[in-house]
């Protein structure tokens, strides 16, 4: 019983991993078949016969409904991606904690800093404008 459930599920995934792979050609094979009645009901150019648009102004307007509907899935799929990937980064590092330690030494604020390279002579003598002449 378990296994033919499994098979019958995998044969689904199957079966709609195929019609997403075939909406295009699909979508061409519809308008192959049903030309004329496209022509006739939903064609945007049936007026203006010199332009030769036989429907494919429909055709177009279909291919490219579904290629903004897959750059959105696409874009869905990104996004949720990315935040799954921050989400787990926050909780990698959630897991961490800081240890608690308890310092007995007391650190001093501020320290002070004397360089060995200039000597504590004023050194105003060496910073003036040039003189002219």
């Amino acid at each position: 019983m378990k296994q033919s459930l499994k098979q019958g599920v995998a044969v689904g995934f199957l079966l709609l991993l195929c019609i997403k792979a075939w909406v295009m050609p699909l979508l061409y094979l519809d308008f192959e078949l049903r030309k004329e009645f496209i022509i006739d009901n939903f064609c945007v150019n049936k007026d203006r016969p010199e332009l030769h648009c036989d429907g494919k102004c429909y055709l177009a307007i279909r291919l490219a409904a579904v290629q903004k509907q897959e750059q959105q899935q696409a874009e869905r799929n990104f996004m949720f991606k990315l935040l799954e990937n921050i989400t787990d980064c926050q909780t990698f590092f959630a897991s961490f904690s800081a240890p608690d330690y308890a310092f007995d030494e007391q650190v001093p604020s501020s320290f002070y800093y004397v360089s060995s390279f200039f000597p504590n002579a004023s050194l105003s003598g060496v910073f003036h404008p040039p003189q002219l002449g």
